[in-house]
């Protein structure tokens, strides 16, 4: 039993900033190595950014997702991958809390644990004795190389039922690392594929993936603690957005770090910022970033709110979550797109900043879960009365 007093959103949201130089200074390398900097892991655990969504007798914080938000965003603002790494690292540390309690107490005992994870039933299980033997390969698996433990989905084939899909917690160590992270965008993420072998996964360690998708414990210890009480979609949404809206934030320190030692080629403007363009770019790129930040912060504040009283959740409000990450992933990458333009030629350099932030913002986009389009139907569908298309709600 770990229990410590846990950190003010305040001073987490502190501890994300002080991060800045670190990170920054990282974050060209961890994007031509393809996985974040040694140093840059440390100072994340150092600053107790693993511990945000463990349990509080692990040592926990028990952070609510506006915390998640806001401290996603400064990292974001310094180094894209980390934040999403971070991120990516919150959500299947906070399904590991629906486990039961010694399945918990295994994964929490290594201090500062990264726990990686999918959500793609992209392998097969066969019931075995006491437990599940898995054959397969995940994808875009965050932060891989850094983790000791993944959450992995399957798809198990009883004798005498339909295909069920399940969730379970493997050792990265028992799993093979495929180093295939080769892409333009969020490269410093390291998110290779991960391969299991006839893997044997004990019982105890599997999950119903609907149960999970619905909030259902096997941890009565967690039960009771609000921020374990929201289903894995709002919360796998919240955990989310925070790094959107943290690179559209980059996007404008890298704007306004270059402007007053520009001009616009081939016009009068001597100075950018005395030009008319440059005050409508700024306008709307600024004001896109403040979109995204409330339709950030109505979600967070939508998953705390219904965590905190354990109310039931309707569709519709299931529905809005997705919508809500897909707004802040839209807005963000249009206010960078924005910048991007008004950056000039000087800023195709690759050691140009913005480089990094637009191909960033580019690749969280086109995650499949993040898409704005998708999220976008799914709400309206909702909304005019007709089936969800999807289970991940």
């Amino acid at each position: 039993m770990r229990v410590a007093e846990a950190p003010t959103r305040a001073q987490l949201v502190q501890r994300a900033k002080d991060l800045a130089p670190v990170l920054k200074k990282h974050a060209e390398q961890s994007e031509q190595d393809r996985r974040l900097h040694e140093e840059t892991i440390e100072a994340l655990a150092d600053a107790g950014i693993f511990r945000m969504r463990v349990p509080a007798r692990y040592g926990g914080y028990e952070a609510g997702t506006r915390t998640l938000v806001d401290v996603a965003a400064e990292l974001g603002r310094a180094d894209g991958a980390a934040a999403w790494t971070a991120s990516v690292y919150w959500i299947p540390t906070w399904m590991t809390c629906l486990f039961p309690e010694h399945v918990q107490e295994e994964v929490f005992s290594t201090p500062d644990v990264r726990i990686c994870g999918t959500l793609s039933p992209s392998a097969l299980a066969v019931p075995a004795d006491g437990g599940v033997v898995v054959n397969g390969k995940w994808s875009f698996v965050s932060g891989a190389l850094h983790s000791q433990w993944q959450e992995i989905v399957a798809v198990v084939q009883e004798a005498d039922g339909p295909p069920q899909p399940i969730m379970a917690l493997v050792p990265v160590s028992d799993l093979q690392i495929v180093d295939d992270w080769h892409t333009f965008g969020l490269r410093g993420t390291g998110s290779v594929s991960t391969v299991a072998q006839d893997l044997f996964v004990p019982q105890e360690r599997v999950m119903p993936l609907g149960a999970v998708l619905q909030g259902q414990h096997a941890s009565p210890l967690n039960a009771d603690t609000p921020i374990y009480r929201a289903p894995l979609l709002p919360v796998a949404s919240a955990s989310s957005v925070g790094t959107a809206l943290g690179l559209a934030r980059a996007a404008r320190d890298a704007f306004f770090e270059r402007m007053p030692h520009r001009g616009i080629t081939y016009t009068g403007y001597g100075r950018q910022a005395e030009a008319p363009l440059t005050h409508h770019q700024v306008a709307e790129a600024v004001l896109k970033t403040d979109q995204a930040e409330f339709h950030a912060h109505r979600l967070a504040s939508l998953v705390d709110g219904k965590s905190e009283t354990g109310s039931e959740w309707t569709l519709e409000e299931r529905a809005r979550a997705r919508a809500d990450m897909g707004a802040v992933c839209r807005l963000a990458k249009e206010a960078v797109t924005v910048l991007a333009g008004a950056s000039g030629g000087s800023s195709v350099y690759s050691d140009a900043p913005m480089q990094r932030i637009a191909r960033d913002i580019q690749a969280v986009n086109l995650h499949a879960l993040m898409n704005p389009d998708t999220n976008s139907e799914l709400y309206g569908r909702v909304l005019c009365g007709q089936e969800p298309d999807t289970l991940y709600l």
